[in-house]
């Protein structure tokens, strides 16, 4: 299959998980997000990969100036539905990353919630980030851990790539964001419930580091 093919074919995929009429993840936001996000002065954050806006919502209902992205017009459709029914505005781009047009140092922090992008790119996309935080900003983490593959065997309802190579380590983050002070990074096991597709016991990568 071609490049082109395999873009394709993730941008239909994730068009036609969005296009039912409910939330595939819920409308609240993710816990971790969440629980971090409140920690932070407000800013300028970026959500990548942000699908239907729970996150991005409640964090401009906290007051931060938002920007995100997803390569599913479906659920960028969904997210300013989500928007305009609490009240809040933020700015959603359609495409791949590096069609669009984020500038260096534009973020005070990026929050990335179970944005599991395609292997051969989530180390280039995760460095490519780095570029748009600025000095002291904040990354918030959480997404799957390769032992997360366990976790699906035993209970499909939980989701999560199936593939082991798109899921994460410590390791990993510790190499992609090689310059950040570690606030917090664990694997650990947690109860999901969100939506249809989150729901069971699964085994995340928490991470929250401050860019050096």
């Amino acid at each position: 299959m071609s490049e082109t093919n395999l873009n394709d074919s993730w941008t239909s995929r994730w068009n036609e998980r969005y296009s039912n009429e409910g939330f595939a993840y819920g409308e609240e936001p993710n816990n971790y997000l969440k629980e971090e996000l409140t920690k932070l002065p407000v800013g300028k954050i970026l959500f990548p990969a942000e699908g239907e806006g729970r996150n991005a919502v409640f964090a401009a209902k906290l007051g931060w100036n938002v920007s995100a992205f997803d390569i599913s017009s479906e659920g960028k459709g969904k997210a300013l539905k989500l928007a305009e029914k609490n009240n809040v505005s933020i700015d959603y781009q359609v495409g791949e990353l590096q069609t669009l047009n984020f500038e260096s140092e534009q973020f005070d922090a990026i929050a990335l919630i179970y944005a599991h992008f395609p292997a051969n790119i989530k180390s280039l996309y995760h460095k490519t980030f780095d570029k748009y935080l600025k000095k002291g900003g904040t990354i918030i983490f959480e997404a799957f851990s390769k032992k997360h593959l366990d976790y699906i065997a035993a209970n499909e309802k939980v989701g999560g790539p199936k593939d082991i190579e798109s899921l994460f380590s410590t390791d990993e983050i510790k190499s992609d964001f090689a310059n950040y002070e570690i606030i917090e990074l664990l694997e650990t096991e947690i109860e999901l419930k969100e939506g249809i597709f989150h729901n069971g016991k699964g085994s995340v990568i928490r991470f929250v580091g401050r860019k050096k």
